[in-house]
């Protein structure tokens, strides 16, 4: 029995596993055929689709495929015959573990080959034997064992990457081979020794870039960069070579034709004059030193390097330098010291000549003397930032007097103070940053005295700057000012601190809660193109309670292309606001409390492609504000705003849109603030179609084409005249959808009697006695105060008016279901009357929104009892009240019989 059900479990096991295995199969064939390669131009991108195998539908004439980061374990050649013009195959990040060598024989043309994180391992003598275009190839990330010579056929390759290999020895072939490399990467490998016959397969190479950096290697053997054809640069970033490893290095380098050293993170704490004494015989321009820990720079330690031009010994702990620590660097012209604690320079940069950058961030002078920088009669470009300078005074940068400096970075160097005529010195200066600081003084001007030729000039984010009518007396070459938060509030300054500025481009002013401006701030800067005068206090600036008016402080800027007056708290603005920004581009006036904006205000904006109001209180957008403007837009940003959705707001907005190929970001979450019923709506569902006035439009030219054709015909009326006008009348009331009126007409007195509440009587008489004075055909409404004869009683008068009315037109209001009298009698009794005689004669007009319940509850009436024509609303906008009008009329004309 046991074993009975043994068995049967073990089937059912059975079972399950092959329904898994099919299952799971079946899931792999639907996500190898699903995939939805993307194709641009002759660009086939197949990269993260899971798939298996190579898609076998995409376009033949690709010449770039990109089949990475998949579940490929091969790459059969015969899956890509078809695409036989490929250049560029990136098969990287898949399981590929072997090549074949009909790969290239299929892709002749085939130039890079990617085949980065696969497991391949062993590769055949013949595997690229075909691939004599071939110029990149990539094998890094994978476990390559080289035991043969898989490359000697690549003689037009340029770059090959074996990084991450676990690769033991650097050798790559025991033949001359590779040729045309140029750049060869095996970074990450376990190469611990580099001997002669390693490199021997680069005999014949011209290495431009050879990077063995992240490898353990501690030995050197003579002549085992004499291998290599020509070596031209050298990485070997992060090997511990220390100072011995460094000093045999530099033995093996002596006699190449190395230009290029890189040893950043190579442990070298101490540079002795023997140190680089094995590069006496080569020609190196660049050697980087960063992130050594380097400490110690000995007198004459760089004499080897005469033709150095670029040293960087950045992130070190270089505290002192020496009066020759630099000396034989005669031809370095960029020298980086960041962030190595150098505390006294002395003078050892006097020997760089030719020195035209010097980097020297982050460290903390004790001082800078006047033999600091002397010497350095070519440099161009000096940084000192987080430099602890604190106070700048007439000596700091007397070094410099004979230098050509160009461009200084103060930022960040805690200065407190600048002293009259602290950069005298630097006559050709043409940038000073001063940013970052703890300044606090107003500028007089003396201190800038001397700088005659700059044209940058950074103050930003400053404790406190104020400007005065000289601040920039001595800088008429000033092309770019920034003054952001430096709490300058007040330019209510005659003259105007900027009116020597004629070259000035640009004009940074934000964030300094600035309330106080004269209308003249800006005067003659004609070649200003960027103001930026956001989150300050200029709200009253462009008030029209101002007792001068409003100050139109932009006046003149006829070049402007970028203006920012964002979170200024603007509640008005002035239409002549900007009257002489033909070329402004870019106005953001976002995060301001603006509402009515004035009529045409934009209308001189006619170059401008971006305009940013959104987060203001704008509740309509109406085409006489920005009708004009809108036409040449690119982006217009209005988000954030209490919109009223109303046809008067909004409608013309909306239309715009929809019809516009300006770029409106995140229209779908603008919304509606009021009326009550799209309030939280998104604008962009507003309705427009009961806003159209097409349809009056319409009708207006149809009955002015009725008159001219009737004016042509003249003649005919004269002679036929009541029998033209009969048939004519018929055909305009057929052509207009109207049917013949009933006959009889002669028994009915009145068009209509109105029934309606006393408290209504005003509105009654206010809005149908007219209709009775201007209406063609003449309309005769019955009421009861103006029609009722005397000496009859009530009761008769409203009876017999009824009978010789031919329609009853009842005025629906919360007052009509209140009153007694019209409930009990009126309107029971013109109910009675119109279902005795069988005429459809009753038309309900409602002045209000009444619900149908109420209407039933109050008169045993519903909308649904008539027909659609009879139950008119009373229009809430004045410019449906003609065609509210117009309803009533062809109502009252409308035949009365049951059907």
């Amino acid at each position: 029995m046991m074993d009975a059900k043994g068995r049967k479990m073990k089937m059912m096991f059975v079972c399950w596993t092959r329904v898994s295995f099919v299952l799971v199969t079946i899931h792999f064939h639907v996500v190898s055929a699903g995939y939805r390669c993307k194709i641009t131009g002759d660009t086939a991108d197949c990269s993260h689709l899971q798939l298996t195998q190579i898609p076998s539908s995409l376009p033949t004439n690709i010449t770039a495929l990109d089949i990475s980061h998949n579940r490929l374990r091969s790459l059969p050649p015969a899956n890509l015959t078809k695409y036989s013009q490929l250049v560029y195959l990136d098969a990287g990040f898949n399981s590929i573990s072997k090549l074949q060598a009909q790969l290239c024989l299929n892709l002749p043309l085939l130039n890079i080959l990617k085949l980065e994180h696969n497991e391949l391992h062993a590769l055949p003598d013949n595997v690229f034997t075909n691939c004599t275009h071939l110029k990149e190839l990539n094998l890094g990330f994978n476990r390559l064992d080289l035991r043969n010579e898989p490359f000697r056929n690549l003689k037009n390759l340029e770059s090959l990457d074996v990084s991450h290999n676990h690769l033991s020895s650097a050798k790559l072939g025991s033949q001359q081979q590779l040729e045309g490399l140029q750049e060869l990467c095996m970074t990450q490998n376990q190469i611990i020794e580099l001997k002669k016959e390693d490199l021997y397969f680069l005999n014949n190479s011209s290495l431009k870039r050879l990077d063995l950096s992240s490898n353990p290697l501690k030995e050197f053997h003579q002549g085992c960069f004499h291998a290599i054809g020509n070596l031209y640069s050298l990485v070997l970033n992060n090997v511990p070579l220390g100072c011995d490893g460094t000093k045999k290095l530099c033995s093996e380098l002596s006699g190449t034709r190395i230009q290029n050293l890189s040893m950043s993170q190579v442990q070298l704490s101490r540079i002795t004059r023997s140190t680089f004494s094995g590069m006496n015989n080569t020609n190196l321009t660049i050697l980087d030193l960063s992130n050594n820990g380097l400490s110690v720079i000995e007198n004459d330690s760089f004499v080897y390097f005469g033709n150095l031009e670029s040293l960087n010994l950045m992130n070190n702990n270089i505290t002192h330098l020496s009066p020759h620590s630099f000396y034989g660097l005669y031809n370095v012209n960029y020298l980086n010291l960041g962030y190595s604690h150098v505390r006294n320079i002395g003078s050892a940069l006097q020997w760089l000549r030719h020195l035209e950058d010097l980097i020297m961030d982050g460290n903390k002078f004790l001082e800078i003397t006047v033999n600091t920088f002397k010497g350095l009669d070519n440099l161009k470009n000096l940084s000192l930032s987080q430099c602890n300078i604190t106070l700048i005074t007439e000596t700091t940068f007397s070094s410099l007097s004979n230098s050509s400096l160009q461009f200084l970075n103060l930022t960040k160097t805690a200065v407190t103070s600048i002293k009259a005529g602290a950069f005298s010195w630097l006559g050709q200066l043409r940038s000073l940053d001063l940013g970052l600081n703890n300044i606090k003084q107003n500028l007089t001007g003396l201190e800038f005295q001397g700088l005659s030729n700059m044209e940058t000039l950074y103050l930003s984010y400053n404790y406190q700057v104020n400007l005065t009518s000289e601040s920039f007396t001595y800088t008429p070459s000033l092309r770019k000012l920034r003054m952001r938060q430096v709490r300058c509030s007040n330019l209510k300054i005659s003259p105007s601190p900027f009116r020597k500025l004629k070259n000035l481009t640009i004009l940074d002013l934000a964030n300094n809660n600035i309330a106080n401006m004269r209308g003249d701030v800006f005067d003659g800067l004609h070649q200003l193109e960027i103001l930026d005068m956001q989150h300050n206090n200029l709200a009253r600036l462009w008030k029209h309670a101002n007792p001068e008016g409003p100050i139109l402080f932009l006046k003149g800027l006829e070049s402007l292309h970028l203006l920012d007056l964002e979170s200024n708290g603007f509640d008005e603005m002035p239409i002549k606001a900007f009257h002489d920004l033909s070329q402004l581009r870019s106005l953001n006036l976002r995060y301001n409390n603006l509402n009515l904006i004035p009529e045409f205000v934009f209308d001189n904006l006619t170059s401008l492609n971006y305009l940013l109001l959104e987060k203001n209180l704008i509740t309509a957008v109406e085409e006489k504000v920005f009708g004009t403007v809108f036409t040449h837009l690119k982006e217009i940003n209005m988000g954030f705003n209490p919109f009223d959705c109303t046809c008067e707001s909004i409608a013309w907005f909306v239309n715009w849109i929809n019809s516009s190929k300006t770029s409106v970001p995140q229209f779908n979450t603008y919304q509606c603030n009021t009326p009550s019923k799209y309030h939280s709506k998104m604008v962009a569902q507003f309705d427009t179609s009961p806003c159209d006035s097409a349809p009056f439009k319409l009708m207006y030219i149809v009955s002015t084409a009725s008159i001219l054709i009737v004016i042509s015909v003249v003649l005919l009326i004269h002679f036929e005249g009541w029998r033209i006008k009969f048939l004519w009348s018929v055909a305009v009331h057929r052509v207009l959808g109207q049917k013949e009126i009933d006959r009889l007409q002669q028994y009915f007195n009145y068009d209509a009697y109105i029934i309606h509440a006393k408290k209504d009587k005003n509105w009654v008489s206010r809005n149908f006695i007219p209709l009775e004075e201007n209406s063609h055909p003449v309309l005769r409404f019955c009421l009861e105060e103006r029609d009722f004869e005397a000496g009859i009683s009530e009761f008769e008068a409203i009876v017999d008016s009824i009978k010789r009315s031919r329609k009853i037109i009842f005025v629906v209001t919360e007052h009509l279901l209140e009153d007694a009298w019209c409930k009990r009698f009126k309107v029971y009794h013109a109910i009675q009357q119109a279902i005795e005689q069988s005429r459809d004669s009753i038309i309900l007009v409602f002045r209000q929104d009444i619900p149908d319940y109420k209407l039933n509850i109050a008169l045993c009436l519903r909308r649904g009892m008539f027909k659609s024509r009879c139950v008119l609303e009373w229009p809430a906008q004045k410019e449906r009240l003609n065609a509210f009008y117009h309803q009533l009329k062809t109502a009252l004309q409308s035949s009365s019989k049951v059907l």
